[in-house]
């Protein structure tokens, strides 16, 4: 590509990364010289808690980039120029100061994103300032993989083997940047400061997990190194907690510490070698994929505000439990007390740490809609304010395949039994007993199912029920029937019929 633009800005946002990035790629081959800006958006930053780890998370990706961005361009003029202000109004501001001539970015489809960007680009096309956007966050999106009919995918299985079927070699190539640093500007003098402080963001540091949860390229790199030692295994290891199965990569995903294309590139290689536990991985993250295509394409999923709905638009005709009792089972939920040691382990792991094991967001999910009949929503907004890697297109997917509204999503007669979830995946009690000490007298079944234990049980484990581990607050017997009632109505097929699953 021809340089034919004096100067460019890039504009980081979900991509906090100085390799194989395709706007800035694209950017250091198009312009002699390059600005690089992240911006700290108010309009997000401003609502979350003082103590927010994804905010800990970026500052000190932001700082590690910056660095690399000084010894990609071997000047220490060179570097990232942070700002904290609202972007949408900033970009175009800094692009004038600048004196760009372009500005480029890779695409971001949530809803608040893409009416930010239509803001900034008519804001720099009033200026005489373009606006590049690239794909980079997925390796297909919108409507790249379509039905033989031409229409966006609604169901994961037929989507992945046309995925799959698409996939080239060109698709999964490394975008090069170090090649063209040389192109990356000397940051004018006011803007040569160092990424600011959490205190100077107005935040506090969080008790993010450095070691569980390195944050930059250099974290996103060794923990892939990590499960890569151990991959073949992941179809076997993936589903029990207490076990060390998953990638734990999602929140280097979701800020763009790593690049999705040198995650599959790796996936796919083993996968197409004979490797079972691969060729798993390579299907979550097909699922990934989907779930954004699903966003860019059924915007009735989620607006700008953040408000959802059901894919499958009957399913908001369910009468969810609500008032006093309701609030009351929400925040029994939400605090880990439903009686259910699975269950409020689970929350007591994501309140605590921000992350939870991807089987436990299944189990919590169903849950909260089918035994507490709590609106989905509510727990989907909860997640969102408490997962390191939230991401709106996974999370919003994810709560509508468990709570049976979305596309591809787990028949509404399927009611996940916390008891049964727990002696299968956490048949030893590891997980329970590593956020629930209280119960380290419990043995066997009633580790699982405390209520269940004897008296005597209970006296020589030291657990007092009511006292020091609640009781359970349904019965699940009881909760399943009344789910099969309240979905019944919009799954238009009586309780009881044939294939009712347990």
């Amino acid at each position: 590509m021809h340089k034919h633009y004096d100067a460019g800005l890039m504009w980081l946002r979900r991509d906090l990364r100085a390799h194989d990035n395709a706007a800035l790629s694209e950017a250091l081959r198009a312009c002699r010289q390059v600005h690089v800006v992240f911006v700290f958006d108010r309009d997000i930053l401003d609502p979350l808690p003082r103590q927010d780890r994804r905010v800990d998370f970026i500052r000190s990706s932001l700082v590690e980039l910056d660095e690399t961005l000084q010894r990609l361009a071997g000047r220490a003029e060179a570097g990232l120029i942070v700002r904290h202000a609202r972007a949408g109004d900033d970009v175009p501001r800094l692009a004038r100061e600048l004196g760009v001539q372009a500005v480029f970015a890779n695409h971001d489809d949530e809803p608040a994103a893409l009416e930010r960007d239509a803001r900034v680009r008519s804001a720099l096309a009033a200026q005489g300032i373009a606006l590049h956007t690239r794909k980079d966050h997925t390796i297909f999106e919108r409507r790249e993989v379509l039905t033989r009919a031409g229409t966006p995918f609604a169901v994961f299985t037929p989507y992945r083997r046309a995925w799959l079927a698409a996939l080239e070699p060109s698709d999964l190539a490394a975008l090069p940047v170090e090649p063209h640093a040389g192109s990356l500007a000397d940051r004018p003098p006011e803007y040569r400061r160092a990424v600011p402080t959490l205190q100077e963001l107005g935040f506090a540091p969080s008790n993010l997990d450095r070691q569980a949860l390195p944050p930059g390229t250099a974290g996103g790199h060794a923990l892939l190194c990590d499960f890569l030692t151990r991959i073949d295994r992941y179809a076997d290891t993936r589903d029990f907690p207490a076990q060390r199965g998953p990638s734990y990569l999602g929140v280097h995903l979701r800020f763009g510490t790593v690049s999705i294309r040198e995650l599959m590139r790796e996936a796919h290689a083993r996968a197409e070698a004979g490797s079972p536990g691969a060729a798993v991985w390579r299907s979550e993250l097909a699922w990934r994929d989907f779930y954004v295509q699903v966003l860019a394409n059924y915007p009735n999923v989620a607006d700008a505000q953040g408000r959802a709905a059901s894919f499958r638009s009957e399913y908001d005709a369910i009468a969810w439990e609500t008032g006093p009792h309701a609030d009351a089972l929400f925040d029994a939920w939400c605090t880990g007390r439903t009686g259910y040691p699975l269950v409020d382990a689970a929350m007591a792991q994501l309140n605590g740490t921000g992350y939870m094991h991807n089987r436990l967001r299944m189990v919590t999910a169903s849950f909260l809609s089918k035994d507490l009949g709590i609106d989905w929503r509510r727990g989907e907004r909860y997640f969102a304010q408490q997962l390191n890697d939230y991401d709106l297109s996974a999370n919003n997917g994810g709560w509508q395949w468990a709570s049976s509204s979305g596309c591809d999503a787990q028949p509404w007669f399927r009611i996940f039994n916390p008891v049964t979830q727990s002696r299968r995946f956490d048949p030893d009690g590891r997980f329970i007993l590593r956020y629930l000490p209280q119960l380290a007298g419990l043995r066997g079944a009633a580790l699982h199912a405390p209520w269940t234990a004897s008296a005597a049980e209970l006296a020589e484990a030291g657990l007092r029920l009511g006292a020091d581990y609640p009781r359970p607050v349904v019965d699940h017997a009881q909760a399943r029937d009344r789910t099969l009632r309240r979905y019944a109505v919009v799954g238009k097929q009586e309780p009881g019929a044939p294939g009712l699953a347990p």
